[in-house]
């Protein structure tokens, strides 16, 4: 009995090893034999693998090689919860992780002490060797991923010149934005298959495109200057307690921008940190009433015209004039002036009497010519074009308020590009940024070259210009704290009141100051402005001391010589010929 029964058994149990071999041998010949195209493609397309080869961004440099921005080989940090649980050694990795990259400890063990996760970022963009410092320890589940970071070394040097890249890895606010798809690159494509444990079969590598590096930028921008520009700036923005400062210094013949500087300013590696009136480069983006700097167009537009000259006396009014009904005053009272003395003292009655002997249509034209209402095409984001109201919307007042910077509205970088027409012999040029881009190869792929926007006065009239303005910085002058020791500044002072609903401030002012040096053979055109400085106001005293500052020590950075006493005195002179 038991004997059929343990034969019975056998039985059973062989026809079930037979039934699994034949099930095998059948399942076999069907993969082998059978259609099975949907199963072979489903292990090709396992197998197959496509991979985007990413590629740094390009470089930023300025004039001189000097790097301002660049991608930094970086890390982020990551651990398998499970395995080093499993392994014991949680409080030793969680104190170690801890102290090299100086996080809290509770925060990195709420991170390791996961056991149902295989994957927990601990942190992002670690140095290289700091990550190096933690490899060397051989921690178990401590794992890392090759990335990159776009670094500003300078911090807040530049910083809205340069903008920043987001951290995609994408141009998002100055250069970085506008020339994004050159400084960006182009990644590559691999595709290729893979082995079972997912190591590439190199045979079978099917598509390989190389990734194209980003280009690097070369910038008009003097790092040093830069450095000169910022420093003055802080020092007038703590001395004054003012709201904000800005300045420019641009080559007067080709247009560079050699530095170009706005406060409060912020630190591009930490820029969502940034408030949103720290991101606003004011340079470009602030419009503002001038004020008197304005009357350089005026004047420079009526002895182009042969309207005034020089030595023509002009009546001031002894400071307040009615003028269709309304009253127009001086800051200081005068009497007869002459030309050259008024534009020295910027009476405003003056200009008023100046700008209407040009008439609407003609003063409009010229103020076009030199820009005013247009973006100069400097190639920043966030340029604005300002404000000049078309002929239709004046009033029988607006040509006394214009003349005196009001009823417009205008950048510093418009105002900065007047100035420099005037020592480029009537030349506007356009104002540039960047000097060339150059690919990972070395080549040159864009190159910019000198722009002339327009030649609104006569290389005769921008002389004479230069020698009156140059008067002004003499003592007596309005700009008088604005000369430098050994060289012949031509300048205009700006005083303009902010307005306000009904009217203006009584109490907030924009100071500004903005020259050529050396007046002779204008080199450099610079402009400080000074938003609400208190309690002194007046582009005099607030403004025109910084540009002293920065042009004294841009004129002996860059090597351009003084002028001889006798070549001062003989130029100053020549107005009255």
């Amino acid at each position: 009995m038991i004997e059929r029964v343990q034969r019975r058994r056998m039985f059973f149990a062989a026809v079930m090893v037979a039934l699994v071999w034949v099930g095998l041998g059948t399942r076999l010949a069907y993969l082998h034999l059978g259609d099975n195209d949907h199963l072979r493609a489903k292990v090709e397309r396992m197998r197959k693998v496509e991979k985007d080869i990413l590629v740094g961004r390009g470089r930023i440099l300025d004039r001189a090689g000097n790097i301002m921005a660049l991608d930094l080989a970086l890390k982020h940090v990551f651990v398998d919860p499970k395995v080093i649980l499993e392994g014991g050694h949680s409080r030793f990795i969680t104190r170690q992780l801890a102290r090299l990259l100086e996080m809290d400890p509770a925060i990195v063990a709420s991170k390791v002490n996961r056991p149902e996760r295989r994957f927990e970022y601990v942190k992002s963009f670690v140095q290289e060797d700091i990550a190096a410092s933690i490899k060397g320890l051989g921690m178990q589940g401590v794992h890392f991923e090759d990335v990159s970071a776009r670094h500003y070394p300078r911090g807040n040097l530049l910083s809205h010149v340069l903008g920043f890249s987001n951290l995609e890895g994408v141009g998002s606010a100055g250069l970085e934005m506008r020339y994004d798809r050159y400084l960006k690159g182009v990644p590559g494509l691999r595709v290729t298959e893979v082995d079972g444990r997912r190591r590439e079969v190199y045979v079978r590598r099917g598509v390989d495109i190389q990734p194209q590096e980003g280009a690097d930028l070369v910038l008009t921008i003097d790092q040093n200057l830069q450095y000169f520009v910022e420093r003055a700036l802080q020092r007038a923005m703590v001395e004054h307690s003012a709201k904000g400062a800005w300045a420019i210094v641009q080559h007067v013949r080709s247009g560079e921008i050699l530095a170009m500087a706005s406060l409060p300013n912020f630190n591009p590696n930490e820029y969502r940190n940034a408030a949103e009136n720290d991101l606003l480069n004011r340079a470009i983006g602030y419009v503002y009433e001038p004020g008197s700097t304005f009357k350089v167009a005026v004047y420079a537009a009526a002895f182009n015209e042969g309207l005034i000259r020089p030595d023509e006396i002009v009546d001031c009014e002894n400071g307040r004039w009615i003028h269709n009904g309304r009253p127009l005053r001086d800051f200081h009272p005068y009497g007869r002036l002459t030309i050259a003395d008024a534009l020295k003292k910027s009476s405003n009655i003056a200009a008023a009497k100046v700008a209407l002997e040009l008439g609407e249509e003609r003063l409009f034209q010229y103020l076009r010519q030199f820009g005013i209402g247009q973006v100069t095409g400097v190639g920043l984001p966030g340029e604005e074009a300002g404000i000049l109201n078309p002929r239709s919307r004046w009033t029988s007042l607006s040509m006394s308020r214009i003349a005196m910077g009001h009823e417009v509205a205008v950048t510093s970088l418009q105002l900065v590009n007047i100035m420099s027409a005037m020592g480029n012999n009537g030349f506007l040029m356009k104002p540039r940024l960047v000097k060339r881009i150059v690919n990972a190869q070395g080549d040159t792929v864009v190159e910019t070259r000198e722009e002339v926007l327009a030649r609104p006065i006569r290389a005769d009239t921008a002389q004479l210009m230069s020698r009156l303005l140059a008067r002004i910085t003499e003592t007596g002058g309005t700009g008088a704290r604005a000369a430098v020791k050994g060289y012949t500044v031509a300048g205009k002072t700006g005083t303009a009141q902010k307005p306000v609903r009904g009217g203006y401030s009584d109490h907030d002012n924009i100071a500004s100051f903005m020259g050529l040096i050396p007046a002779e053979d204008p080199q450099l055109s610079i402009i400080v402005v000074v938003d609400e400085p208190q309690p002194e106001h007046t582009g005099g005293r607030v403004a025109a001391p910084v540009f002293q500052e920065i042009a004294d020590q841009a004129v002996r950075y860059l090597d351009i010589p003084p002028v001889p006493t006798e070549v001062a005195d003989r130029f100053a002179m020549q107005y009255e010929e």
